[in-house]
């Protein structure tokens, strides 16, 4: 401790001054270290303390306010700590409120998840600072539910905004709920609203999450708001913050502790009734003994253990599958779940009969649905559709391809279209035999487009399989097996899957507006072409599709939507893998130096990491692709 004999006064301006000057030249971590432990210390139970640590902040100038601060919340041990080493600064000092409200929460993202419970904890112990905690949280949900934010801002960004907005849930009291139970509604619907809206399933799961917190603190005695969606870690750690916990780091134990809790609670139910069923049954009233005896409790029942259930025959032929498929008598509805799971093997089992009616029965296929509660059944009907558009491709392709552009069609059909055409594009490029025995065995994509898988994470395995073989490597050890080689089919049917897809895109229909509301499914048929360019490799018309498809990259370049920005980066890599580069270079030259400048600017500026990362990656492909064509002897 220091002491002043003489009960003189004294003045800490200077020690502030040379405390903000070292946190400024980036020696924050060295003197806060060990200035913040002492001063908890100090502070804990001496109020001459406190203030002595309130004046020596207070007194820092504001050009070094920010690195000062900024090192007391990451390094104070707790909110309370936290509270009396800064008291009201917030409160009294501008630039210090500027920094804790407004930088640390909306124009930075990179603090952990305990920084910020220490910040928005530290704004909640003081009623003079609650009214800044209801600000904050008032310019959060602002940004939370703004359309222009959700789709320009990271996704790093929107995490991070989202636990803040459940922190200071977890701090507000009931009568602070009840001022503002219009607004929070408000902002939660149109926030859910923006964040359902989004082609990324993790955006898709924030706005859940968060939409359901608020629904839960604004109706704590009616419904509250339930989605369905499938928990991981990050969605179980947001929830555990609505949980306010004494020290400022959440532990990580809580979403499991509280699985354990609801696991322990369930078996006590089923035990108690069990208990209910054996104590209650001998204890029968006199009266009720006579009725019990003429019940059919009594009755010895059959022995059923060698029965068989009947099976269902399913059709031979591809017609009698197309009768059962269209009719309409509720007795055959056994049979018409045995014709759903037995058509791919009979397509495949009879080629010619199949191209007979592959139209009417693609047509069928598409518009089909369950019946009956059939496991597996949208897997089945896509099989189906593959099989079919695989031993018929031009007149089924040319089918499909027209109905994606046509009206009267849901979304989900137009996105099953879609990944039908790459399914069956694979398997016309990489044929496998469906002999007798394994006619039903279908190997999975390498490229799924099934709902709820995220492509682009597939394409970045895939390119970089392909740039991997594209570059010379020494001393790479044992050569491997070559693999037997077949003749891809799909080269001859290319253009009949890929140009009826790419010619429509900007026509608005009145169901269906690829360039408006409908970005989800302009971001999967994105994905789509560029798959169809990666497996196009080696055909004719290779040229022509990469020419067609960065003109068609070109026009959507500056999206909104970061799912179609990355679809259209992965346009590029899949027409700098396909098409040979003498022949991007004689046709495609100026549009070449045009994709290579706007792929710097993506690299540079694009709010999302993924399309940063895929523009890089194409600007690498495009330079080794130049220097492997320079070295090449003429």
């Amino acid at each position: 401790s220091v002491f002043i004999p003489g009960g003189l006064d004294c003045s800490i301006s200077f020690v502030s001054r040379v405390l903000g000057k070292v946190c400024i030249h980036g020696r924050q971590k060295e003197i806060l270290g060990v200035l913040v432990p002492r001063l908890t210390d100090l502070t804990k139970s001496d109020c001459i303390w406190q203030r002595i640590c309130w004046r020596l902040v207070e007194c820092v100038p504001d050009r070094w306010m920010e690195a000062v601060v900024l090192g007391f919340v990451q390094r104070a041990p707790g909110t309370d700590a936290l509270s009396r080493l800064l008291g009201n600064l917030v409160v009294k000092n501008k630039k210090a409120q500027f920094v804790v409200t407004q930088k640390m929460l909306l124009l930075q993202y990179g603090h952990t998840t305990a920084v910020l419970q220490n910040l928005l904890g530290y704004l909640s112990l003081d009623s003079l600072r609650r009214t800044l905690l209801l600000r904050v949280l008032q310019e959060l949900l602002e940004t939370w539910s703004s359309s222009s934010a959700v789709k320009h801002s990271p996704a790093e960004q929107q995490l991070y905004i989202s636990k803040a907005i459940l922190i200071c849930l977890s701090h507000l009291k009931e009568p602070e709920i009840e001022s503002c139970r219009q607004d929070l509604l408000t902002s939660m619907m149109e926030g859910v609203k923006c964040h359902l809206d989004s082609s990324l399933p993790q955006l898709r799961r924030l706005g859940m999450v968060v939409a359901e917190a608020i629904s839960l603190k604004i109706n704590t005695e009616g419904p509250v708001l339930k989605f369905e969606y499938e928990e991981d870690d990050e969605t179980r750690e947001l929830k555990s913050l609505l949980v306010q916990t004494p020290s400022f780091c959440v532990a990580p134990s809580l979403p499991d502790d509280d699985r354990s809790e609801k696991a322990g609670v369930a078996p006590p139910l089923v035990l108690e009734s069990n208990e209910k069923s054996h104590t209650e049954a001998p204890v029968i009233p006199d009266e009720e003994s006579d009725a019990e005896l003429d019940s059919d409790d009594d009755l010895i029942p059959y022995d059923m253990s060698e029965d068989k259930e009947l099976k269902i025959k399913a059709p031979v032929y591809i017609r009698d599958c197309i009768e059962v498929l269209t009719g309409s008598r509720p007795e055959d509805v056994d049979k018409w779940e045995a014709t759903v799971k037995a058509l791919e093997s009979l397509v495949w089992k009879n080629p010619a009969a199949t191209r007979e009616v592959s139209v009417e029965l693609a047509k069928i296929l598409l518009h089909l649905e369950e019946k009956t509660c059939i496991e597996g059944f949208v897997e089945l009907r896509q099989r189906a559709q593959v099989a079919v558009l695989t031993t018929d491709p031009i007149p089924v392709a040319t089918y499909l391809t027209s109905q994606f552009y046509s009206l009267n069609y849901s979304l989900r059909q137009r996105m099953d279209i879609l990944d039908v055409l790459v399914l069956a594009a694979q398997e016309l490029s990489c044929p496998k035999f469906h002999g007798k025995t394994k006619h039903s065995v279908v190997q999975k994509p390498c490229i799924p487009l099934l709902p709820g898988s995220d492509s682009s994470k597939d394409w970045r395995r895939i390119v970089d399989e392909r740039i991997k073989s594209k570059t010379r490597r020494f001393d790479m050890g044992h050569s491997r097996v070559e693999l037997a080689s077949h003749p891809n089919e799909f080269s001859s049917v290319a253009g009949y899957f890929f140009f009826p897809l790419i010619q429509h895109f900007d026509r608005p229909l009145t169901t269906f507006d690829l360039l408006g509301e409908d970005h989800l499914v302009l971001g999967r048929l994105v994905h789509t072409l560029a798959i169809l360019m990666y497996l196009a490799v080696n055909t004719v018309a290779v040229t022509a599709m990469g020419k067609a498809l960065l003109e068609f990259v070109w026009a959507l370049r500056f999206h909104t939507d970061s799912y179609v920005r990355q679809g259209l980066l992965s346009c590029i890599s899949s027409l700098l893998l396909s098409v040979p580069m003498e022949r991007i270079l004689a046709d495609m030259t100026e549009e070449l130096l045009e994709t290579q400048s706007w792929l710097g600017d993506v690299m540079e500026k694009d709010p999302d990491g993924d399309c940063r990362r895929l523009a890089l990656q194409n600007l690498l492909l495009m330079e080794n692709l130049k220097k492997k064509l320079e070295t090449v002897p003429s």
